[in-house]
């Protein structure tokens, strides 16, 4: 089987907080926009935190809900035990994880591309995008988008390939 195409989209404070307690601790519309601009007509896998916090499948994507528990169900979501089984039934060539942590930190290996959103705020967090070293990685592009009366913080779209 030839291995599917992963890329990881995140948006992460300095401190590397992507949530707390199961919400963004920001509302970026422009971040929105390019979240939606880079999954539309992807598979999208996401943890069942995620999903439940969304509270909706997202339009437009194959929504893959990776969960523990084989019972799970949602309707318009495809459930998976695991990642390797979320990563066999996307269909497409291009299968974006967005989030949650844990999930995170298992396809981090698998990557070949991340979208990160990284913003310019260290809030309090109970959920952490995992460490990872840019040694492996080249910095393929980064736009800064500067505070406005829309975006209480000023964030970089940064992409990144793997070396």
């Amino acid at each position: 089987m030839i291995s599917p195409y992963v890329t990881i989209i995140a948006a992460v404070a300095v401190n590397r907080a992507i949530g707390l307690r199961g919400k963004m601790p920001w509302h970026l519309p422009d971040e929105l926009r390019h979240f939606k601009k880079m999954t539309l007509g992807k598979p999208v896998i996401m943890g069942r935190k995620t999903h439940e916090s969304i509270g909706m499948v997202l339009p437009g994507r194959q929504n893959i809900v990776v969960t523990r528990n084989a019972e799970y169900a949602s309707e318009g979501v495809d459930v998976a035990t695991s990642l390797q089984h979320a990563l066999e039934i996307g269909q497409g060539g291009e299968l974006m994880v967005i989030g949650g942590g844990e999930l995170y930190r298992l396809a981090l290996p698998l990557a070949s591309r991340l979208l990160l959103t990284v913003v310019d705020y260290e809030p309090e967090g109970d959920t952490f995008f995992p460490e990872w070293r840019n040694d492996n990685w080249a910095l393929a592009g980064s736009v800064t988008h500067d505070a406005d009366e829309q975006h209480a913080h000023s964030f970089q779209l940064q992409e990144w390939l793997r070396a």
